[in-house]
């Protein structure tokens, strides 16, 4: 098991040399410090805490000031456990960059989602609403309350509330790319929440240690070398023989112009 913490940018697209489009998501990665270290002696489990995102003393507490003064770094916004990890390869004050995880690998992601407010039950639970016409009078209601039996609404049943603004944790999402350079990894698929949100990066607990084989990937000032399909060879056929047919038709009316005048 390992994990790092990282802000979440945004969505892109990226192609591979056969010219296949990947929706990715950004995540901006700085290096992560590794602030302490639990022990099954000392605290009943193994686990490392990781601090990121560098924020000025003002602005940073008293006990956090003085945690991250342990170690000789300096004070931290965020502070997260990885647990199941090897306690053994860590050390105080190290720093675990992107580079712990290879293109191909799969990953869980860990996030807020993003809050939707108050929400009835059609959209918070995805139930169905009623007759619209007919003089039905019930059409986005919660429905049954209970029966007779038990006069009360019993626990579980599935009402309008607050939605959204939870932990969410996407699993067996795949590593398409690792930028060292700017401390960015490349996602596929969607994460969740918000921009500009934390998000934690694991070792997937269902597929532990799988590299799937990918594809190299190009720039896109290299979009000219990717291999389009015959479809989108027939189109640009069809596109140039209406071009010449619209040259034709131009010459054509030139012509009766001049005639005529």
């Amino acid at each position: 098991m390992k994990g790092i913490l990282g802000r979440k940018i945004g969505m892109a697209q990226v192609f591979t040399e056969t010219g296949k489009l990947i929706p990715v998501t950004v995540i901006e990665v700085e290096p992560n410090v590794v602030t302490q270290i639990k022990t099954k002696e000392k605290d009943g489990y193994d686990a490392i805490q990781l601090g990121y995102g560098n924020i000025r003393e003002k602005l940073a507490t008293k006990s956090s000031i003085g945690h991250t003064n342990k170690v000789n770094t300096t004070p931290k916004r965020f502070f997260k456990e990885i647990r199941g990890v090897d306690v053994n390869n860590y050390s105080l004050g190290q720093e675990i960059t992107v580079d712990i995880f290879t293109p191909g690998e799969y990953v869980d992601v860990t996030g807020t989602s993003k809050g939707k407010g108050f929400q009835g039950v059609i959209k918070r639970h995805n139930q169905s609403r009623g007759p619209m016409s007919h003089g039905s009078q019930y059409h986005r209601g919660v429905g049954s309350m209970g029966t007779m039996l038990a006069m009360r609404v019993l626990k579980g049943k599935k009402l309008p509330g607050h939605m959204g603004n939870e932990t969410v944790t996407i699993q067996n999402l795949e590593v398409v790319s690792v930028d060292n350079e700017n401390n960015v990894i490349l996602i596929k698929g969607s994460v969740p929440g918000p921009k500009k949100t934390l998000v934690v990066i694991k070792t997937a607990v269902k597929k532990p240690g799988v590299i799937n084989k990918t594809e190299n990937l190009v720039s896109y000032t290299d979009s000219e070398n990717i291999n389009v399909s015959e479809s989108v060879g027939e189109t640009n056929e069809v596109t140039e023989e209406t071009n010449e047919v619209v040259e034709e038709n131009e010459i054509v009316e030139e012509t009766k112009e001049e005639e005529n005048q």
